[in-house]
């Protein structure tokens, strides 16, 4: 096919980005300076945000067989690239000025968490198993560099082998399931595959053996039950700005082609595996909460809450008709913002320096007294992930439990609801403990270097977006329905 102009504006986001991998390594090269390499990736990043603009006036486009760049792809490109933003933020935050102390190279982390953010712009804009699978891979490898940074601390280095190892495992299943479609469609495009699976009514035993463990790797990638269970010690030993990344952007680029595919090709999602993906959700939901009860650790905590966040997720994912599309992209920017926020507390609470991260929980007991304004944004997070009304995360739960009842999926908004309950009881839990007071504390808050500050100023900035998008969503609906598939 021929390129034209309209084909590099609509890939200028991705486009981008890859160029600022480039700029940032030369940078290095030149010099190692770390505020010159958060600068630069903050530029690429930002400017690659603007080009979105641009790219809608050309949308929808197929650039090769590979990409679509439509309104969807460029909504999850802006969540993924403002994502990227704030864990850029926290990183510099965290990694911090200091000229000695550090024993590795600080500047690569910049390198590392573009690349993988330029692979999940690929994955929401593939409609194309290879794609998928290329922007997948583009996205985890650089991961693992990622999660074991912290090298001299034995918990990241311990928690980036384990992320390999399982995410090769899972890599295996989805290529093992792709070449079973592939033998049943006869062609690996998505829209090639539902026509071939809807020509036939219900999917052939093959091609749901093949769905089925393309949905395992895809599974493992998003922590959902049984696959979860490197969540808690990945999400434990991973430095925390990169534990907000995996949290966040990782996360959203992958359900984000799970959506596509199973929107493209909806005859996918009709008999046996339809089931298979109810039992996941349950599973997920029950699960996740019930084992977030008894952690003492915050960061295992949000990794076993983010198991039944997705699990929730998975209700929509079930319904897949009707203003199903509309709620995940609502609950995953409800998600979003709130992880964010709960993961830059911690980040800003820690330093690679000091060991492990400032994650248990009796390190939080009494912090309003000493850090007044990180324990509010703590605060708002913890409401917003338990649903409380008046916050984002009660949006995104309203509108899965719209799309369960619309769909009639009874059993999976009952779980929803008892999932809920349960979240709220540890959530509140971890609120109480900020505000116990001790009398030997006295109150300061979070440091004034200016790597510190910017980190707090935009933590403060999404805990009000978080309050407000609670009070008027109007905003983001009308962001999120025109972005329908």
């Amino acid at each position: 096919m021929d390129l034209t102009i309209q084909h590099f504006i609509a890939l200028a986001p991705l486009l981008i980005t890859s160029l600022t991998v480039v700029v940032v390594m030369l940078g290095i090269a030149w010099r190692r300076n770390h505020s010159q390499s958060f600068l630069l990736t903050v530029a690429g990043l930002n400017l690659a945000l603007l080009s979105i603009y641009p790219a809608l006036k050309v949308a929808p486009l197929v650039v090769t067989p590979l990409l679509q760049i439509d309104n969807f792809s460029c909504l999850y490109m802006a969540i993924i690239l403002v994502s990227t933003l704030a864990c850029v933020t926290l990183a510099h935050a965290y990694l911090g000025e200091d000229k000695v102390g550090y024993p590795g190279n600080r500047e690569e982390l910049y390198l590392l968490i573009l690349m993988a953010a330029a692979g999940g712009m690929v994955l929401v804009a593939s409609q194309h198993l290879a794609s998928l699978f290329i922007g997948l891979e583009l996205l985890s490898v650089p991961v693992y560099g990622l999660v074991a940074y912290a090298f001299f601390n034995k918990r990241s280095l311990e928690a980036g082998i384990k992320y390999m190892v399982l995410s090769a495992a899972g890599s295996a299943f989805l290529l093992f399931g792709m070449a079973l479609l592939y033998a049943d469609a006869g062609s690996l495009g998505f829209s090639e595959i539902g026509k071939a699976l809807a020509a036939t009514g219900l999917p052939s035993p093959i091609a749901s053996l093949g769905l089925g463990m393309m949905l395992v790797g895809l599974g493992f990638k998003l922590s959902l039950v049984p696959f979860h269970l490197w969540t808690p010690d990945v999400y434990e030993g991973a430095p925390a700005p990169v534990a907000a990344f995996l949290a966040t952007a990782s996360k959203v680029a992958v359900f984000g082609v799970l959506v596509r595919l199973f929107q493209i090709s909806p005859a996918a999602t009709s008999g046996v595996l339809t089931d298979v993906m109810s039992v996941i959700a349950v599973a997920s939901i029950i699960i996740g909460n019930l084992l977030a009860l008894t952690q003492t650790n915050l960061k295992r905590l949000l990794g076993y809450s983010s198991i039944a966040h997705f699990g929730y997720l998975m209700i929509a994912m079930v319904a897949s008709k009707g203003m199903a599309v509309e709620a995940i992209s609502v609950y995953l920017v409800t998600y979003v913002l709130t992880s964010l926020g709960a993961f830059g507390v911690i980040t800003l609470m820690s330093s690679p320096y000091s060991g492990r991260d400032a994650d248990a929980m009796f390190e939080y007991r009494g912090l309003f007294w000493r850090r007044p304004y990180l324990t509010a944004v703590l605060t708002v997070m913890m409401l917003s992930l338990a649903g409380i009304p008046l916050t984002a995360g009660f949006i995104g739960k309203f509108y899965i439990i719209a799309t369960g009842v619309e769909a009639h999926l009874w059993w999976l908004t009952g779980s929803l609801v008892v999932g809920s309950a349960i979240g709220v009881f540890y959530y509140l839990r971890v609120m109480v403990t900020l505000y116990l007071q001790d009398s030997k504390i006295q109150r300061h808050d979070a440091p004034f270097n200016w790597a510190q500050r910017a980190g707090g100023v935009m933590l403060l900035g999404i805990s009000l977006l978080a309050f407000f998008l609670g009070v008027y969503p109007q905003p983001l609906l009308n962001l999120v329905q025109h972005a329908g598939l």
